[in-house]
């Protein structure tokens, strides 16, 4: 099947656009091209948090600073500039779903639920209300035009890549999204920003969790949850009572250090029981997870998923974004769920995070979608016959 990459349209056919501009220089580089392209662009910028006290902090995002940045490089580039007032919606969907899922003892990635439910969902339908027809924005993701419709492919700079960030982007969403900077390297991009003589050219990147200023994400969620500070045991795998703790929230699947509990051979934190607040502890090999339930799947390919993976599909899979494709089988079930068998295991996979599907490992490798941990198989079972039941004791953990 032919395939172009058209991370850039081309000026002949020039459309409006809206452009999420963060006010750091990855956004503003993606005006800059579309600018450039002939196209008619208005660029957006969200205010998602209250951002007093992150206004003078370096590496922030969404807040005082980054919304000047970003009026700025919207008047080099001689554009329409609007910010909108997304402070109630953001901590409706993204930071009490935050602080919801470390009570329950997950670990949540904010910035995955704010492009599910703040970027690629809100900001579009305002984008069309704006009589728009596609909205831009500075990921380091690639879409990929095929005669099957467009498809979802990494960055090609491999140390760049956003794709995990984005896996619950619909085929519907892809249809009306463009990636200016998928195709290109960091330096280049700068180098872009230097030759369109943007003032965020040398800016520093965005750092950390965006409405965490102080980068104590412990602070919000004391805030929010009160009681997810509280303190609980400290159990061994076999049982015994080792300590107490002063908040599940201090504690991540294969974390070693701060447990402060003397013990023969190193402990490591394996899972956090939400239900009766406890750090469960154990040695390093009960670190290892050869299986994932999944939830609320995104599938990307061309038949319906439960008809693509209901024997099992080989993919290679990622459940951390800075973590090499690993290979896996995937088999779908019932309600958007799925079963991932990981081929050689993996230590300290926490729920809340998610799994990411891609159709192999090379750079620039499609994105097929995929799912919310629910679920971590312990127990060693083989690949054909995995199935969520009693029998395969679950490690539920955050990391």
């Amino acid at each position: 099947m032919s395939e172009t990459l058209t991370p850039i349209p081309p000026a002949t056919t020039p459309k409006r656009v809206v452009v999420a501009m963060s006010g750091g220089v990855d956004s503003s580089v993606a005006a800059a091209i579309m600018k450039a392209a002939g196209h008619e662009v208005i660029g957006v910028t969200l205010q998602l948090y209250d951002h007093g006290s992150a206004t003078q902090r370096k590496g922030a995002c969404c807040a005082g600073q980054d919304i000047h940045d970003a009026r700025r490089v919207a008047e080099t580039l001689g554009i329409p500039h609007y910010v909108l007032d997304y402070e109630a919606r953001f901590a409706a969907k993204v930071i009490e779903t935050f602080a919801e899922s470390y009570v329950n003892g997950e670990t949540p990635i904010p910035c995955v639920t704010c492009n599910n439910e703040i970027k690629f969902h809100d900001l579009l339908d305002t984008a069309k209300e704006l009589g728009a027809e596609i909205l831009v924005t500075g990921h380091y993701v690639q879409r990929r035009d095929t005669p099957n419709g467009p498809e979802l492919a990494r960055a090609a700079d491999p140390e760049r890549d956003q794709s995990y960030f984005l896996f619950g982007i619909t085929k519907e969403q892809l249809a009306a999204l463009w990636f200016p900077i998928g195709g290109m390297q960091k330096a280049d991009v700068r180098e872009l920003a230097r030759t369109f003589n943007l003032p965020v050219a040398d800016k520093s990147d965005s750092q950390d969790i965006c409405f965490v200023p102080t980068g104590r994400y412990t602070d919000v969620i004391e805030r929010l949850k009160p009681s997810a500070l509280d303190s609980g045991d400290i159990v061994h795998l076999d049982g015994r009572v080792l300590g107490r703790h002063d908040g599940i929230v201090h504690y991540t699947v294969g974390q070693r250090r701060g447990i402060k509990i003397p013990a023969p051979e190193p402990l490591y934190v394996v899972r956090l029981d939400a239900a009766k607040n406890e750090v469960i502890v154990g040695p390093r090999s009960a670190l290892t997870t050869i299986g994932l339930e999944l939830r609320n799947v995104n599938w990307l390919g061309e038949n319906p998923f439960n008809a693509s993976c209901d024997q099992g599909l080989s993919l290679f899979v990622r459940m951390r974004s800075s973590q090499s494709l690993r290979p896996a089988i995937v088999t779908s079930g019932p309600n958007r769920s799925a079963t991932v068998a990981l081929q050689d295991g993996e230590e300290g996979i926490a729920t809340g995070q998610a799994c990411v599907f891609y159709a192999d490992a090379s750079p620039g490798a499609r994105v097929l979608g995929g799912g919310w941990i629910a679920r971590t198989v312990k127990e060693a079972a083989s690949q054909s016959s995995f199935r969520a039941d009693d029998r395969m004791p679950a490690v539920e953990a955050r990391s």
